[in-house]
Order: C-alpha cells, then sequence, then structure tokens
C-alpha cells in the first residue's frame, strides 16, 4: 500500500501487459489498434481521464496517433472530450457506461439498416430469392434491436443492484 493513496501499489510491466493483452482482444473484435491501446490505457487510469501527453507518455506513441485514436474513440462514443479548467489542453475521459453508451450507437445503425432492407426488399420483390434472403435478414436485425432493449433494461437493474446505483 502507499501511504498517499492507501491503495495497493501497482506493477507497471503488469499494467501495461493488460493494456496490451486486452487492446489485442479489442482488435480482435474489429477495433483499430491504436484506439484499442488509447481505450484501455484510460480503463487501467484511476480517474478513467487522461490528456494526449500523458497516453502518449503511457503507450510510447505520438500526440498525432493518440488524436486519431481519440477521434475514433469519440465516434464510437466510447470516451469523451473535455477542457481542463483555465487550459486549452482537452482531456479524455472514458465513462462507466461506455459499453451501453456504445450499443445504443449500435442500435441506431441497426435501424439505419433495417430501413435499407426495407428498400432491398421492396426493390426485388419479397417473394424473390434475394427479397426473402433480404427479408430474413430484416428479420433478424429486428429480432436483434428489441433483445438489446430487453438486454439493457436488465442490466440497468442489475447494475443498480450489484454497484448501488439508482
Amino acid at each position: 500500500m502507499t501511504e498517499e493513496t492507501g491503495r495497493p501499489e501497482r506493477d507497471p510491466e503488469a499494467v501495461s501487459r493488460f493494456v496490451e493483452h486486452f487492446a489485442a482482444q479489442l482488435v480482435m473484435a474489429g477495433m483499430p489498434r491504436m484506439p484499442a491501446r488509447v481505450f484501455a490505457a484510460l480503463l487501467v487510469s484511476d480517474t478513467g481521464a487522461g490528456s494526449s501527453a500523458e497516453l502518449g507518455e503511457a503507450l510510447r506513441i505520438s500526440p498525432a496517433a493518440v488524436s486519431g485514436a481519440v477521434r475514433y474513440l469519440d465516434q464510437q462514443h466510447l470516451v469523451s472530450r473535455e477542457r481542463e479548467p483555465g487550459s486549452r489542453r482537452e482531456r479524455y475521459r472514458v465513462h462507466g457506461d461506455q459499453w451501453y453508451e456504445a450499443l445504443t450507437n449500435r442500435e441506431a445503425v441497426i435501424r439505419r439498416w433495417q430501413d435499407a432492407l426495407r428498400e432491398g426488399v421492396a426493390s426485388v420483390g419479397p417473394d424473390s430469392p434475394a427479397g426473402r434472403r433480404l427479408g430474413e435478414t430484416l428479420a433478424f436485425f429486428e429480432f436483434v434491436e428489441k433483445e438489446v432493449e430487453t438486454i439493457m433494461e436488465r442490466w440497468r437493474a442489475h447494475r443498480d443492484e450489484t454497484f448501488g446505483r439508482g
């Protein structure tokens, strides 16, 4: 335990290994490498935030690489940007509800896909082989959208019970 914080000391090498390992898992799921590393680094930060310089130093990457990564993460609703009071310098923050935000963003994408699929079914005819295939794909996304809503309601109840929110 450190005297200043009262928390156990961290092994910087173990933390670095975790960041790289978790980032690799995110990359395998389709996230670009630099955003995955920046996201993982923010997750392990006690404050959940960091400046471009702090992230660059921790990950040994350039400020430009941090900037590009944060742009991607912001578009995915996984981090937010905030100004340091009295400064032009930005800090980047990951929130406890980042997964909820990311899924909510995905729901909007799913709705756009549904609209496009409806148009596709109408254009090729619902009884054609292509129309049936598009119709089944549409039904899948409609099913997923409903299930995600149910899962998120259950998650909020579970989170409130487990972590005392609400």
